[in-house]
């Protein structure tokens, strides 16, 4: 594949709500244009695109993926995201690296969940957006009611550069207000010439009151009645776009092809390049000029660890052009790496170029150093801002389905680990499980997927045991005392303790023995007794913290007296000494804020109550009129499901930041039921 010049590369990514077409307009985009030889149907499991095997399986997007669409000359990179809040952090890899967004939405269904935060991320990756209203073969698609929505919702920027062209309550082909012309469809999305209806000025008075507003020239033309001419309105469509000041908005059917050849073309026209912005920023938030004809350098985006091929890094090229062979230092390990071969990627499949100008994107297979966010230079000295990844808050313990797979499963994850920014991995080391968290249950089924598929590892999900401890209230004296006489030398060990409440986390050992009662010599293994059984308490088995001993008396046998005695009796001690100190469970509590729209505020306060949550306070979210966040602290026993639920509650709205903070005393009525639920394990 030959070299393309960067102003004729564009960089689309493709966001929008779960089932909004987004995959059948990428795959209508890549047939359209010859890139394949068949379109792809997401229910068939043909796509080009969807070629994961658990996306396939879902019939659903579960990873970013992206092809090369070859149109009148140019290179349109397609990057098509999935919609489910649970694979985020896929969309976040393409918005890192396009250069425009198409949010796409479904003509029936109107503005939904997924478009306001395909807006929301748009926004905040500071990329120029435009709408695609698919599904017009639904006779219930309604153009007029999701425009004015849209501008209603986002900006009186949003105007259409294309509309229906409707016959009998059906769409029949397309109006292009630029040109004014209208278009039917042909079954191979091909555009035949038409008739012009009645009807359409407010439409064209929209449009062209934006354009005219992104020069003064076209302003004085518009109001003098003068025609804006082709080559003008492309360039003040791309420099509205470019600059946010115009939203344009297409019309179609992507499964049937209609209206896609219009987009390309105003991708094409329209649509920014890479370079056009002129500079991009860096890790520190400074300003790095963009340089088609400087030192080369790329920016790695996605990492994705194949068992066949092995590790393939997917980069745009920030600056220069790069060739097979090309050696680049790597910013964050100072480590030189060479591409020794280029390629595009189509879907699955690899297709090798001879390079790639700046503002292209690529792959390169075995780069051994090289992770998801580095920068690889000339001078290894320059480094790109990497994206943000949502955190993942949903956490389950994998359980081997076959015994001894617990080495192949944490190989396996860390492979994973590589190509998902989202995932988080850990073995506790209070409970002993491996814990897997991701952004929600059908992420970490759709990772379990991967395990399986690609090695060959089969796991379960099990629910994350709380970390709970155990403390006590009170002071109590107790003596242990441990005397067994079997032939020989015996054992014997007697000491004397109180046990109270202690400042530290740990053990606070003292002794105040007075005449040698238990010599010096003992005192270590009796502290030693003492913390080998804080690690199993007497409520639950939980380890036992902030506990203070002081051995203020004991006695000894000048025979049978030994380190092992005194360990023993301070064990007995300490099991006969607890339960008389008011023993008392504690679990971990954590910060909890939510940012939720007003109108939900209610429900996520009434749902917090049942968790057992106390409300701290809240505070309108700064630049977000119209939100809240609300902050309160919430036992992790009660945050399981929280992802779920809160989107649920907020019809997926609504986003939290928690971190456990410190330990609290379990209210009675649960610690019964925790104390029973671990005894009947433990039986």
């Amino acid at each position: 594949m030959a070299i393309v010049e960067s102003s004729k590369i564009r960089n689309v990514v493709l966001l929008g709500h779960s089932g909004s077409g987004k995959t059948s307009l990428a795959e209508a985009m890549l047939f359209l244009s010859g890139g394949s030889d068949r379109l792809g149907k997401v229910p068939d499991g043909n796509t080009v695109f969807d070629f994961d095997p658990e996306s396939i399986r879902k019939k659903i997007s579960t990873a970013f993926s992206q092809a090369p669409v070859a149109w009148k000359n140019n290179r349109v990179n397609v990057m098509d995201t999935p919609g489910f809040a649970g694979f985020a952090g896929e969309a976040r890899q393409a918005l890192r690296v396009a250069d425009s967004a198409i949010i796409v939405v479904d003509a029936k269904s109107g503005i939904q969940v997924g478009t306001e935060i395909a807006w929301d991320d748009a926004t905040e990756a500071g990329l120029p957006r435009a709408f695609f209203i698919n599904k017009f073969d639904d006779p219930d698609a309604k153009f007029d009611k999701v425009l004015d929505a849209l501008r209603e919702k986002f900006s009186n920027k949003v105007c259409p550069v294309n509309v229906p062209l409707m016959e009998g309550g059906a769409m029949k082909g397309a109006v292009d207000l630029a040109e004014m012309k209208a278009y039917t469809f042909a079954a191979n999305g091909k555009l035949t010439d038409a008739a012009m209806p009645d009807g359409l000025d407010s439409y064209r008075e929209m449009l062209m009151e934006e354009i005219a507003g992104t020069d003064e020239e076209l302003m004085m033309k518009y109001l003098e009645g003068e025609e804006i001419t082709k080559d003008e309105f492309s360039t003040a469509l791309h420099k509205g776009i470019l600059g946010g000041d115009i939203i344009p908005v297409f019309c179609g059917c992507a499964t049937n092809m209609w209206g896609v050849s219009l987009l390309l073309d105003a991708i094409v026209d329209s649509f920014p390049a890479f370079t056009a912005k002129g500079k991009e920023k860096g890790a520190d938030d400074s300003e790095i000029a963009i340089d088609e004809k400087g030192d080369a350098a790329i920016f790695v985006y996605k990492t994705v660890a194949d068992p066949f091929v092995g590790k393939m890094s997917f980069f745009k090229v920030m600056s220069g052009t790069v060739t097979p062979d090309t050696a680049l230092k790597n910013a964050r390990t100072g480590d030189t790496e060479k591409l020794a071969k280029i390629y595009q990627v189509k879907g699955k499949n690899q297709i090798e170029c001879q390079g790639l100008a700046t503002g292209d994107v690529g792959m390169a297979a075995k780069l051994p150093a090289a992770a998801t966010g580095d920068t690889l230079s000339v001078s290894g000295k320059v480094s790109y801002k990497p994206a943000s990844f949502p955190h993942p808050y949903y956490t389950k313990a994998l359980k081997p389905k076959a015994k001894g797979d617990e080495d192949k499963i944490s190989n396996a994850v860390n492979r994973l680990l590589e190509e998902d920014q989202t995932l988080r991995y850990e073995i506790s080391p209070e409970t002993k499980q491996m814990l897997l968290s991701g952004l929600g249950g059908t992420h970490l089924e759709a990772t379990l997927g991967k395990m399986k598929s690609r090695y060959g590892v089969d796991v379960q999900l099990e629910d994350k045991k709380i970390a709970y401890r155990e403390t006590i209230r009170k002071s109590c004296k107790v003596e242990g005392k441990h005397k067994k006489q079997s032939g020989g030398h015996g054992q014997y060990g007697h000491v004397k303790i109180e046990f109270s409440p202690g400042e530290d986390e740990g053990l606070t050992f003292t002794e105040t023995i007075f005449g040698g009662s238990v010599p010096k010599n003992f005192h270590p293994a009796v502290e030693k007794g003492l913390q080998e059984c804080m690690s199993k308490g007497v409520l639950a088995g939980y380890p036992v913290v902030h506990l203070a001993a002081n051995l203020y008396d004991g006695s000894y046998h000048d025979v049978d007296s030994s380190e092992m005695a005194f360990k023993t009796a301070a064990a007995i001690a300490f099991r006969d000494g607890l339960p008389q100190c008011a023993p008392v469970l504690l679990e971990p509590v954590g910060k909890l804020s939510v940012l939720v729209p007003d109108d939900l505020v209610g429900d996520v306060l009434g749902d917090l109550n049942k968790r057992r949550g106390r409300i701290l306070g809240m505070n309108q979210k700064e630049g977000k009129h119209g939100w809240q966040i609300v902050e309160a602290d919430v036992p992790e026993a009660e945050m399981a499901d929280y992802v779920h639920d809160l989107r649920a509650m907020t019809q997926g709205r609504g986003s939290f930041e928690y971190e456990v903070e410190r330990y609290e005393e379990v209210p009675q009525a649960s610690a019964e039921k925790i104390i029973a639920a671990a005894k009947a394990e433990q039986a």
